[in-house]
């Protein structure tokens, strides 16, 4: 089969890879859709020692099963595979297993490929109406929607339900159609790139702004450099929340004392349980998250030239999807 390989630092190669062959309980699965992370841009550029070359990254994927009884089955793929009896399985919080493996990080290789298999348990049906492109949305949207479900939940009653998102990447637009989903209504983006703030404007959703001294009680961090970090703490009124979801660097920009003093709740989260992400998917499927249309669709093949992109800030939709040559 053909895959995209992540060969070195800012290294991809559209070559032949061994066929994925499925274990016990798994299931084929014809990639038919698969979004490019902000995780598999830090891989590209050497910024992720999980995910050492050479090695198929990819994670948020979309298909049809092939063979079995459930041939032609239309899947959208959960990429976290759990121990499911442990405690924090057993307790619902799958995404905290110490045993937990992601594809597109090894042993598991990713989905830029034309294959791959996962559990029956790790697939969510797809009605025949919704694209599958749309459909490769639910892992990225699922990871804000766990994000969003935890920090309403941490606010406390007697403050407002206004929402500030730092960045406007697929995880910062998704967070904030997961608060509308959820009912906050009052959500401002801050995206500094020019390219991508027009195109989030175009699309009359949401406040989309530079940048703002505005203070609010819930904000989201979607980026997870030291300056949004700064920019998030900073933000958050006295008493709120700040959650932070992004992976862009581990260190810097919190105002501890700051935090501290204003009794600032912390939450850092990491992608999602199994009910988030069926959540997310039902949320897709009967329209609560929008129609989805912010996303930008390029064949695999020209996935190497998809990466120099959008590393050169050269992209304007919040996603890009590569789509499989079968």
């Amino acid at each position: 089969m053909k895959a995209l390989v992540y060969e070195g630092v800012e290294h991809l190669e559209f070559r032949d890879v061994p066929d994925t062959v499925p274990g016990p309980e798994e299931q084929l699965i014809r990639v038919e859709a698969v979004g490019i992370c902000g995780s598999d841009m830090h891989a590209y550029l050497g910024h992720d020692a999980r995910r050492p070359a050479p090695l198929i990254l990819g994670h948020e994927a979309a298909g049809v099963i092939v063979g079995g009884p459930r041939d032609g089955a239309r899947v959208t793929v959960n990429p976290l595979v759990t121990c499911g009896n442990c405690a924090v399985c057993e307790a619902g919080r799958e995404n905290l297993c110490q045993n937990r493996e992601i594809i597109s990080m090894p042993p598991r290789e990713g989905a830029f490929a034309q294959f791959i298999s996962m559990p029956e348990r790790n697939l969510v049906d797809v009605p025949e109406d919704i694209p599958l492109s749309r459909a490769a949305l639910a892992e990225p949207l699922a990871v804000s929607w766990h994000a969003v479900r935890l920090g309403l939940e941490a606010l406390h009653p007697a403050m407002e339900r206004r929402a500030l998102v730092v960045g406007g990447g697929a995880i910062g637009l998704a967070a904030a159609l997961a608060l509308q989903a959820m009912g906050v209504q009052d959500v401002v983006i801050v995206e500094p790139n020019a390219l991508r703030r027009a195109y989030l404007l175009n699309l009359r959703a949401f406040d989309v702004v530079s940048e703002t001294s505005k203070t609010f009680p819930l904000v989201i961090d979607a980026v997870g450099f030291a300056a949004t970090r700064a920019t998030a703490s900073a933000l958050t009124q006295p008493g709120g929340v700040m959650i932070h979801v992004g992976l862009g660097e581990g260190a810097g920009g919190l105002d501890i004392r700051r935090m501290t003093l204003q009794e600032i709740t912390f939450i850092g989260t990491y992608t999602y349980t199994a009910e988030d992400f069926r959540q997310t998917a039902a949320a897709i499927f009967d329209g609560r998250l929008g129609a989805l249309d912010w996303v930008e669709e390029r064949p695999m093949s020209e996935g190497g030239r998809a990466f120099r992109d959008l590393r050169r800030g050269m992209v304007a939709a919040p996603k890009i999807i590569l789509a499989p040559e079968h």
